[in-house]
């Protein structure tokens, strides 16, 4: 039974003659009480256009996904009855069952709020599809588990030695390694045998280091023998990479015995295709704890992953602390019915917040810093910014009207106009902090989906316009973003950013970093313009994308479908020119948080895709194999 007295239930239909079709809400009482004089509002992102066609109802306002409806005057919902309406003008059409509302609150006319239940979206008037199977049952030609596979392996299996332990003579430096990845793998696997031990143990098996010269610092090698493993590395990431290789073929010989064996004699010769192995997290939509980031992070080291791109700021919430404007993380950090912003993606009647201090910064910034992961921060300008508005107003345009333009996600009014002053003065101040909380030398600074008219009704913005010859919105963008660039060199910082930083003439691509998102050939565009590219198109590496058409598999489809096959299948050099190709610095995944409600999504769409993307960054094209991965992805850690 409904655990608040009501539940409301949503479903999608088709309409012959308009493509995006319509829903059928029916909300259901079953508390002892009529209710009447009420106001429904739900979350999702099958938005519906200013105007939707209503029956039975009265929309009353569209606040980007917040809905909000009242019954026909007079209406009194009786206990056990039930009030049903339905909509037509939505933006799409819903394609999966996470399309429809993913919570939703009654407002009494006291003014109190109350949250209530909602189920999954149905689907009426075709056949509703049960998810299927992501991955074959997978196969392995050789006995060993390593995940990302190394470049060379020439292997024997043998038995596996109790545990690992440095030989005699090992430095301090060797030892605390080893302890590094053996806390690393107690976080991730509990339950499971520890590969290492830091003193000898009877049946166990000794590592002697070996530093080389020749080799470049993320390779190592790795020679078993009967009495020995010898770990030959080029830097401290190179080791811990080769120690990480020893705890994964130990693990997978220790958890799957009839599946895999720990090596007895033999080779691997190991080093990186890419020097950028990333992984972003928004935290803005949902809020991830610091125990949970620290997790996420784990698991990057655990598939040599070594970039962290924490996307920290955007419209729904301002996530970490600056001290110079406290008001980002009380004002801009709180969603509700009551709060500076109204809920979004999942929040109902509670309000919500949630934000990372200064301290919570820099000790998942040690935390990364250990295990080789590169944290680059993200406060993405100068649209996305919503919640610095609201925190301060005074960064707005008094004179522009207050909905003279939306976002692609429906927020209205939510740039960072160029042509206010103080709006430099703000990111300089943030700027000077993260400089010092952030040892990176890239601050991602978003400047990703500016609508086409953003501030053309800002006399300011018209003005400046005038003064500097420049042309509509992305002129503007580009002028901004120049500034931003001398800002962040002033600093000793290089920026990043989203694609779209190209545009309107873009920035000077000498030392800037843009990340390929909306297809694959943008990349080519922008090697072609002298940027250094990191490949992440939302076709394949986008892990909040569903993975089947399955009306029943959950996530987004805006870039279509993106089963586990297909992200690890796709080539981000295969369009690169042969002399383009020292423009493509790595590859990346993306994990965007509108559809991650809990845990449960959270690894059901980010795995196993996230080790697909590991082993793309790592992997040779011609040792991948699909089947392997799929028999080895199984031992993968979750959140």
């Amino acid at each position: 039974m409904s655990k608040t007295g009501f539940r409301l239930e949503n479903a999608w239909h088709p309409i012959e003659g308009d493509p995006s079709g319509g829903f059928v809400f029916t909300l259901v009482n079953l508390t002892d009480t009529p209710i009447s004089d009420f106001k429904l509002a739900y979350t999702a992102l099958t938005r519906v256009m200013d105007n939707p066609a209503c029956e039975n109802a009265t929309f009353l306002l569209r606040n980007a996904n917040f809905h909000q409806y009242a019954p026909p005057a007079g209406f009194v919902l009786e206990p056990g009855a039930s009030w049903r309406f339905t909509v037509r003008g939505l933006w799409r059409p819903a394609k999966h069952r996470t399309d429809g509302a993913k919570s939703a609150y009654l407002t009494f006319s006291d003014g109190t709020h109350h949250t209530i239940d909602v189920a999954d979206l149905m689907l009426e008037g075709r056949v509703s599809e049960p998810q299927k199977p992501l991955l074959p049952e997978g196969r392995v030609t050789e006995p060993f588990s390593l995940l990302p596979w190394p470049k060379q392996a020439k292997l024997q299996a043998g038995e596996t030695p109790v545990v690992l332990y440095p030989a005699a003579g090992s430095t301090l430096a060797d030892v605390k390694a080893m302890d590094t990845v053996l806390s690393l793998h107690r976080r991730l696997f509990s339950a499971a045998h520890q590969p290492f031990s830091l003193i000898a143990v009877e049946q166990g098996k000794a590592i002697r280091f070996q530093q080389s010269g020749s080799l470049a610092a993320e390779a190592y090698e790795l020679t078993f023998a009967e009495d020995e493993i010898v770990l030959a590395y080029g830097g401290d990431a190179g080791r811990q990479y080769g120690l990480t290789a020893l705890a994964q073929l130990h693990d997978g010989a220790r958890r799957n015995a009839a599946l895999f064996r720990f090596p007895g004699s033999g080779t691997i010769t190991d080093e990186p295709r890419y020097g950028w192995r990333g992984c972003h997290l928004d935290v803005s939509r949902q809020f991830a704890p610091a125990p949970d980031v620290l997790r996420l992070i784990d698991i990057l080291a655990w598939y040599k992953m070594n970039v962290f791109h924490w996307h920290l700021t955007d419209d729904e919430a301002w996530r970490f602390e600056v001290r110079a404007y406290p008001q980002l993380t009380t004002v801009g950090v709180m969603r509700g019915p009551d709060e500076p912003m109204l809920p979004q993606l999942g929040n109902a009647a509670e309000p919500v917040g949630g934000f990372y201090t200064q301290a919570d910064v820099a000790a998942i910034i040690a935390h990364a810093s250990e295990l080789n992961v590169e944290v680059v921060p993200e406060v993405d300008i100068p649209g996305h910014s919503t919640a610095i508005l609201a925190a301060l107003p005074e960064l707005v345009d008094g004179q522009e009207a207050p909905d003279s333009y939306r976002s692609v996600q429906g927020f209205p009014n939510n740039a960072l106009n160029p042509a206010i002053e103080e709006t430099y003065v703000f990111l300089g101040k943030v700027f000077d902090e993260m400089v010092e909380l952030f040892p990176s030398k890239l601050i991602h600074i978003g400047g990703d989906e500016v609508a086409d008219n953003t501030w053309m009704a800002s006399p300011l913005a018209r003005k400046l316009m005038e003064k500097e010859g420049l042309d509509g919105t992305f002129g503007l963008q580009s002028h901004f973003m120049k500034r931003i660039q001398k800002m962040l060199a002033e600093r000793g910082r290089s920026m990043a950013g989203w694609d779209e930083v190209s545009h309107g003439g873009g920035v000077d691509p000498d030392g800037t970093l843009l990340m390929a998102w909306r297809a694959p050939e943008v990349g080519v565009e922008l090697a072609k313009e002298g940027y250094d590219v990191v490949m992440t198109p939302g076709q394949a590496y986008y892990l909040d994308m569903v993975q089947d058409e399955a009306w029943q598999e959950p996530g987004a489809s805006w870039a279509g479908t993106v089963p586990p096959h297909h992200t690890y299948h796709y080539e981000a050099v295969g369009d690169f020119p042969e002399d383009l190709k020292p423009r493509l610095r790595g590859v990346q995944a993306c994990i965007w948080t509108e559809h991650f409600l809990n845990r449960n999504y959270f690894n059901h769409l980010v795995f196993p895709r996230l080790p697909a993307v590991a082993e793309a960054a790592w992997t040779p094209r011609e040792r991948k194999d699909w089947d392997r991965f799929s028999a080895l992805v199984r031992l993968s850690p979750t959140l």
